[in-house]
């Protein structure tokens, strides 16, 4: 090693932030059923029945309710595989994805 050198290098300080929060949100059609909705929230959403069936009453009298808050690419693949299951089911049900409130 020259002289006046060292073998530490300076470290550089990386501030790590926490991944931004997407909210998953179902909507009211009028034509997807109970049982769709709730086997939806039950098998892609993680909830139990009693979850499942009061987030189902609220959408149903509210239009609309958040069922989960995710970083992005969860949001969208729950919102994509519950999509799924319900057009397979024939039902139109509308899911979005929106940035959550911090």
């Amino acid at each position: 090693m020259a002289q006046g050198q060292t073998a530490v290098k300076d470290r550089q300080r990386v501030d790590i932030e926490e991944p931004k929060k997407f909210k998953v949100i179902l909507v009211n059609d009028d034509i997807t059923t109970f049982d769709c909705v709730i086997l939806i929230l039950k098998t892609v959403f993680m909830k139990s029945t009693e979850e499942a069936e009061y987030l189902t009453l609220k959408v149903d009298r509210t239009g609309q309710a958040v069922v989960g808050i995710y970083t992005y690419d969860i949001a969208r693949s729950k919102q994509r595989k519950a999509t799924s299951i319900a057009r397979d089911m024939g039902f139109p049900l509308v899911i979005n994805v929106e940035p959550a409130d911090r």
